[in-house]
């Protein structure tokens, strides 16, 4: 039995009217090159991006990814983040360096969000690409922390976090 294709429209801060389609169950269907640890729920109630990522568009995603995540809606605050430090570059640097597809405005997390949901779009294949390519920090963690460290290296972890990885597994 299929997935029934379910249109979304957004009108957040940063999309007006902006429509997509679910065509694949929540959770199901991922391509087999990605594998994330963390679902965006997880990741909400990690904490992660300073809590200022999805605060105006709660009501695109399921109401419980927000019922225990840590964000802040006035400002971007590396304290809210699971590792306390900050792990990211500004929206205005993604921009710039060309890492924002034009229909998720937010970047890869939002792209995430929505592929986990199950939109499928012309973009996946380039965000899994990057998100693969987040594995090198893997490789450095190991190389240089012991085993449940979590004090080592906590912005390569929570940059880790920032793409569904879980540093606490290694």
């Amino acid at each position: 039995m299929g997935t029934k294709k379910q249109k979304i429209i957004v009108n957040d801060r940063m999309q007006k009217g902006y429509v997509y389609y679910r065509t694949e169950g929540v959770g199901k269907n991922f391509d087999p090159g990605f594998f994330p640890k963390l679902t965006p729920k997880q990741m909400l109630q990690m904490g992660v991006f300073g809590g200022k990522y999805m605060t105006d568009c709660t009501g695109e995603f399921p109401e419980d990814w927000f019922t225990r995540a840590k964000l802040c809606a006035e400002r971007h605050d590396p304290a809210m983040n699971f590792f306390g430090v900050n792990a990211s570059q500004p929206l205005a640097v993604w921009r710039e360096k060309g890492w924002i597809y034009h229909e998720d405005p937010r970047g890869w997390f939002q792209w995430y969000c929505r592929y986990y949901m199950g939109r499928r779009c012309e973009d996946d294949e380039r965000q899994i690409k990057r998100f693969r390519a987040m594995r090198r920090h893997i490789a450095q963690i190991k190389n240089h922390c012991k085993p449940g460290d979590l004090s080592c290296r906590p912005r390569q972890r929570q940059a880790l976090l920032n793409w569904a990885y879980d540093s606490r597994e290694f």
